[in-house]
């Protein structure tokens, strides 16, 4: 479990983002209903078998999931039709997989995370001490560089892990500056390619380096864009680090605007800085009529406002449907989600970089993200666990524009299957994925990813 401070002396990736902050001033719970599947085949071993397309009658197209608890509950069959949960009856011959009692929960989507700068799977990297983002970035080029395996080899390892823990969205960074070109991106859209059938990814192209202080990187956003490899453009701190917030606002939404993509925007600023950054978003959102098209991440200057002062934020944030993204790095740092929620702000949780350069933590595992959520800000109810698990699952989906995987009929087949007592237990003890379910077929089984 992570501690929520480093120790003293100790700069971190949290510590020093927090420095800088300071510096700058339902789920619900019903059961799904579906007919025993009696008529159906005998039933296969837990996991076994069950793709839901492929077949010309509908009797390929279906899988039963026969005795399983969704979110805790009473024991029922889930009966899966072309990928999408259905509410009536099997047909005679469907395929069975045996869900042995286990509880059914909908898949997780991870709304921020860093696969391109990943060393999962790869030799351990000792890391120098850092205290600036500028550090930071410096050594991330040169891990980039000492790297004998490609960004989409490490990237699809760290993302079928993902998989493998449950994840079935992921919306991911990666770093474009004249130091890397273009390989980032491409790398993660090698990897997108390869895990279409497990895993839906967005591809942000993030300017780590600065959009105005790193000359270069603007021409290479705009050619991602260009060439239909990113689904969003990416930003950071537009005043605390690139030090230009109209040219760099302009810059970042005019490219959207031009090629149709979307902004993602990291803002790790706080106070006046952050709030003046939010502002400048807000407006170009309206201007260039891309509401519902644009999220912010991190923003650290948030947790600190009035709630008033909140409530004005939150309204133009609801008006021009901007998302936001948190990586409850702290108690103090993590959005308070209940309360933009109330506003109409969606809010996905993300588990941000793993096992970097920036930090040797980190497990693409959004059950534990769900888990960490909770810890940083103290949780003790049930329903307050269930929250965790619902900005886990339906909060990054509300993010990523994916439908809700809720376990009701219409909705996509993308669940997990754990043992356990019921949701609350599941968020702490955080148990085994036994069975990862995709699109109604199974992509992973007793934690590996099956490819």
């Amino acid at each position: 479990m992570q501690q929520s401070s480093a120790p003293a002396g100790a700069v971190s990736r949290r510590s020093m983002l927090a420095g800088a902050a300071a510096l700058a001033g339902t789920t619900a719970a019903a059961a799904v209903t579906a007919a025993p599947a009696s008529a159906a085949a005998p039933a296969a071993a837990p996991g076994a078998g069950g793709g839901a397309g492929g077949g010309a009658d509908r009797r390929s197209r279906t899988v039963v999931f026969r005795d399983v608890r969704p979110f805790g509950g009473a024991a029922t069959d889930l009966v899966v039709v072309d990928g999408k949960i259905a509410d009536g009856p099997a047909p005679r011959g469907a395929k069975v997989v045996d869900g042995g009692g286990r509880i059914a929960l909908p898949s997780l989507v991870d709304a921020h995370i860093h696969p391109d700068k990943t060393t999962w799977g790869g030799p351990w990297v000792s890391r120098r001490p850092a205290e600036t983002i500028a550090d930071f970035v410096e050594q991330d080029v040169e891990l980039f560089r000492a790297q004998t395996r490609s960004v989409a080899e490490r990237a699809y390892g760290l993302m079928s892990h993902a998989v493998s823990r449950g994840t079935r969205g992921m919306r991911a960074h990666a770093d474009v500056a004249p130091a890397y070109g273009l390989a980032g991106v491409e790398g993660l859209a090698e990897a997108r390619r390869r895990l279409a059938h497990a895993l839906d990814v967005q591809i942000v192209a993030f300017p780590q380096h600065g959009v105005i202080r790193t000359p270069g990187t603007a021409r290479l956003l705009e050619e991602g864009a260009r060439r239909g490899v990113v689904d969003m453009i990416g930003g950071i701190d537009p005043i605390g680090f690139d030090h230009a917030l109209d040219e760099h606002l302009d810059t970042v939404f005019g490219i959207a605007d031009r090629h149709g993509v979307g902004v993602d925007i990291h803002l790790h600023d706080g106070g006046d800085e952050g709030v003046r950054a939010i502002r400048g978003i807000i407006d170009r959102t309206r201007a260039l009529s891309l509401a519902g098209k644009v999220t912010i991440s991190h923003v650290f200057c948030l947790p600190g406002l009035s709630d008033r002062d909140l409530g004005v934020l939150a309204a133009g944030l609801a008006d021009q449907d901007i998302a936001l993204t948190t990586v409850a790095p702290s108690r103090d740092l993590v959005l308070p989600i209940a309360r933009l929620r109330e506003h109409g702000v969606r809010v996905g949780l993300g588990s941000d970089g793993v096992r970097d350069s920036w930090s040797p933590f980190g497990n693409a595992d959004m059950l534990h993200r769900a888990h960490i959520l909770g810890w940083v800000t103290d949780v003790r109810l049930d329903e307050e666990l269930r929250d965790c698990y619902r900005a886990a699952a339906h909060g990054g989906a509300d993010v990523m524009g994916l439908p809700h995987a809720d376990l009701t009929p219409g909705a996509p087949a993308d669940f997990v299957l754990v043992r356990g007592q019921g949701l609350p237990q599941v968020v702490v003890d955080m148990p085994q994925r036994d069975l990862v379910v995709h699109g109604g077929v199974v992509v992973a089984r007793d934690g590996a990813f099956l490819s």
